[in-house]
């Protein structure tokens, strides 16, 4: 039996290979950039609350885990959109979402 041992590869070497998953690791890597672009906007204590979500065309979408955080991050938005356009994102729209635990 030839058992021919190929090289390890790293989980970000591999996603590298494959277009597609590329991509999404480009669009997760800007979703993080843009949360660290807003986090001084946000109150100290919903900061450590919200996740960044998925980037689709003009629109972002943030994760949140009840709808106390999803309100008041609805009053910040107009705020939140003018500091990422300054920044050189193109967000048309920030979408908010509220995850719920299963």
């Amino acid at each position: 039996m030839n058992s021919s041992k190929r090289p390890a590869v790293s989980l970000q070497n591999a996603v590298e290979q494959v277009p597609t998953l590329a991509r999404l690791g480009q669009l997760a890597a800007e979703s993080a950039a843009r949360l660290r672009a807003v986090q001084p906007l946000l109150p100290p204590g919903l900061r450590e609350l919200v996740r960044p979500g998925p980037i689709e065309e003009e629109s972002w979408c943030l994760l949140v885990p009840h709808n106390a955080a999803a309100a008041k991050l609805r009053q910040l938005t107009p705020a939140l959109l003018a500091s990422l356009r300054a920044a050189g994102y193109p967000v048309g729209a920030i979408r908010i979402k509220v995850m719920r635990a299963n």
